[in-house]
C-alpha cells in the first residue's frame, strides 16, 4: 500500500475529511471551556475560603481569564455552599472486613446574577475504593490522591457549568 504524501491530493483530502469530521460532532479539547462574557468577573463565596476546593477552582477560573472581584450588587457571585466526603460500603471480605467502598464526592453550589435569583447546583463524583487492612499506609495514601482528583474533578465541572449558564 502506498504511503501518503504531503503534497498529494489525497493526503489533503484525508485531512481536510477528519477534522471536519472531528469538529462536526462537537469534539472539544478538555478544560476548554468559553466563560460567558457575564461571568468575566465575579465573586467567589466559600464557607471556608481556604479549603482545597476553593483554591483549586480559584486557580481554573483565573486559567479561564475570570477576575476574581469583591462583592458587590452589579457582580455575578459563585457560592460554594457545602461540600462533603461519604463512604459506602460496596463489598466485604468473608471475614466480615470492608473489601471494596464507593466514595463520593458531593459539592452544592450556586450562582447569582445581578438582579436574578440564584440558581442552585449539585455535582457528584463517585470513585470505587478497593481496602486492603494489610496495607493501611499505602490505602491512606491512595485515598488521599483518589479524594484529590475528586476535588479537580469538581472544580472543572463546576467551571463547565458556569461555561454553559451564559448558553441558556
Amino acid at each position: 500500500m502506498p504511503a501518503f504524501k504531503l503534497n498529494s491530493a489525497p493526503f489533503w483530502l484525508c485531512l481536510i475529511i477528519v477534522t471536519s469530521l472531528v469538529s462536526g460532532c462537537g469534539f472539544k479539547l478538555q478544560r476548554n471551556y468559553s466563560i460567558p462574557a457575564e461571568l468575566s468577573t465575579l465573586h467567589l463565596s466559600s464557607a471556608d475560603k481556604y479549603s482545597e476546593l476553593t483554591r483549586l477552582l480559584g486557580d481554573r477560573l483565573r486559567v479561564q481569564r475570570v477576575e476574581m472581584v469583591p462583592a458587590s450588587d452589579d457582580v455575578p457571585v459563585l457560592r460554594l455552599h457545602s461540600d462533603s466526603l461519604e463512604r459506602a460500603t460496596l463489598s466485604l471480605y468473608p471475614t466480615g472486613n470492608v473489601a471494596e467502598y464507593e466514595l463520593i464526592y458531593q459539592v452544592h453550589f450556586s450562582v447569582t446574577l445581578p438582579e436574578q435569583e440564584p440558581q442552585v447546583f449539585d455535582t457528584s463524583i463517585r470513585r470505587d475504593y478497593k481496602d486492603d487492612p494489610r496495607t493501611a499506609l499505602a490505602k491512606s495514601r491512595e485515598m488521599e490522591l483518589l479524594v484529590k482528583e475528586m476535588r479537580i474533578q469538581a472544580a472543572d465541572r463546576i467551571v463547565q457549568t458556569l461555561a454553559s449558564i451564559g448558553n441558556h
